[in-house]
């Protein structure tokens, strides 16, 4: 079997599989244009652009100078991401803030943007979305008495990123409804 390369579960020739294979380095063009597409693609952070160019052996002068063009032809933009990664994993993951502005620090993501996208949560629609996972959660988890009632409640709410305060306060509110 001289010349094949064996896979998963395909044979495929040598050729096939070079040409297959992701390539490794980019010229300075080739870098520029596929980054771009990376980034129009979804929105992305500052922190993950680096790393993808750096994945392509991109470095230094160059990897800051394709960054500062992506800055100024609008493909990259921190606090537009911030606010998108906002609404995505408070709407979609049902995640509190706690856990998005920890999750935007872990990325590099500035202070001010961080404050700036915590406006896209409305206060009302936080707190529903809070009762809903409570009630949600109540329904399906077996407890001992009130105060394991409280402390497994607490601590799923807790785990999600929500305000302790809070939680406390949505859960008393329920127990008197």
């Amino acid at each position: 079997m001289a010349g094949l390369t064996r896979s998963a579960n395909f044979i495929m020739s040598d050729l096939e599989f070079s040409e297959n294979k992701k390539q490794k380095y980019w010229s300075q063009e080739e870098a520029l244009i596929n980054i771009q597409k990376y980034c129009a693609f979804q929105e992305r952070c500052h922190k993950d652009v680096r790393y993808k160019l750096i994945e392509h052996c991109i470095y230094g002068d160059l990897l800051e100078e394709i960054i500062s063009d992506l800055i100024s032809n609008n493909f990259l933009n921190e606090e537009r991401f911030a606010r998108a990664f906002t609404r995505g994993k408070f709407r979609m993951k049902q995640w509190g803030k706690n856990k998005i502005k920890a999750e935007l620090k872990f990325r590099d993501v500035s202070p001010y943007c961080i404050n700036e996208s915590m406006k896209e949560i409305e206060d009302v629609d936080y707190i529903n979305t809070l009762q809903l996972l409570i009630v949600k959660k109540d329904k399906t988890v077996s407890f001992k008495n009130k105060y394991d009632r409280l402390k497994k409640l607490s601590d799923f709410a807790v785990s999600k990123g929500y305000e302790y305060e809070l939680i406390n306060r949505v859960i008393h509110e329920l127990e008197d409804e």
